[in-house]
């Protein structure tokens, strides 16, 4: 098995998780190659970021209304993309022992869409970024993962996680620290990450909520995906088959054509009775059929 096998077997085998994770590194890939193209040629109608990013700016945003969906699988920078998948994959298991594939999905993206929009409510309404908002950009999965970490974390508060130098940590303190890190990461210049990171925590939180008494607020993400996966999935092609008497059994055979004699001969006699325009277009095909 060549390379390319064993990444589609492990895609096609791997849950809801690892195809999260290679969609993400593959856009990362492609776009890494185009983005070398496009600065060395001076393709800047090709440059990925305005076609892929979040836009602080909301007459941008009009005209690049996608862009809150496709940033939550944008990355530039590599250590970027790492931290973040590496995350994805330690917390999205954990989420994955007590919801299921379609749950994770949901949370994130409906993660990243609070995260874009508490990004897009600070910049606009926090005078602090006033002098930002022409020029600045959200990318990255961020958001969303800090939804999964939130509600993983609600979900089972006391379970230990072991990490390098500190040891052994609940998971709701690992929660807490995410959050409190970027609170206080508010004023630097990745402001607006920090923001996309506390809209996807507090998406994570009602989550979380919102499932302890039985109710779904991600359910209208669900639902989306579910109608566009219903609309790109090709349909089966309907086969249709074709009655050849030579392959009955002889048995058979006389059955069958005793029972269509018998068909034919019910629908003559009506044509006796009330005319060949009395007959249901079920019985005019079966007497065309016949002739």
């Amino acid at each position: 098995m060549n390379f390319t096998d064993n990444l589609k077997e492990t895609f096609t085998r791997g849950n809801v998780v690892i195809k999260i994770i290679y969609i993400n590194v593959a856009l990362f890939v492609v776009i890494a190659f185009l983005n070398v193209f496009t600065k060395l040629f001076n393709l800047y109608f090709l440059d990925t970021s305005y076609w892929f990013s979040v836009p602080a700016n909301q007459n941008s945003l009009l005209t690049h209304f996608w862009t809150p969906i496709t940033y939550m699988f944008y990355h530039e920078g590599f250590m970027h993309i790492l931290f973040n998948m590496l995350m994805l994959f330690w917390f999205g298991r954990i989420f994955l022992m007590y919801y299921s594939e379609k749950q994770l999905v949901a949370v994130y993206v409906f993660g990243g869409l609070v995260g874009a929009l508490i990004y897009f409510l600070g910049y606009n309404f926090i005078p602090y970024y006033e002098n930002r908002v022409y020029h600045s950009i959200l990318m990255g999965a961020s958001g969303s993962i800090m939804a999964i970490i939130l509600a993983s974390a609600m979900k089972v508060p006391n379970m230990e996680l072991q990490l390098l130098l500190i040891g052994r940590v609940k998971l709701i303190w690992i929660a807490v620290a995410s959050v409190l890190i970027s609170f206080f990461g508010l004023p630097s210049e990745n402001g607006g990450g920090e923001l996309a990171h506390l809209g996807g925590a507090l998406a994570g939180y009602l989550f979380y909520s919102f499932e302890s008494q039985g109710k779904d607020i991600t359910l209208f993400v669900t639902k989306t995906i579910d109608f566009f996966v219903n609309i790109l999935r090709p349909r089966p092609k309907i086969k249709t088959t074709r009655f050849n008497p030579s392959k009955m059994a002889p048995e058979q055979y006389n059955q069958h054509k005793a029972k269509k004699s018998k068909e034919i001969d019910q629908i003559l006699d009506k044509i006796k009775s009330s005319g060949y325009d009395s007959l249901t277009s079920e019985e005019k095909k079966k007497l065309f059929e016949q002739k």
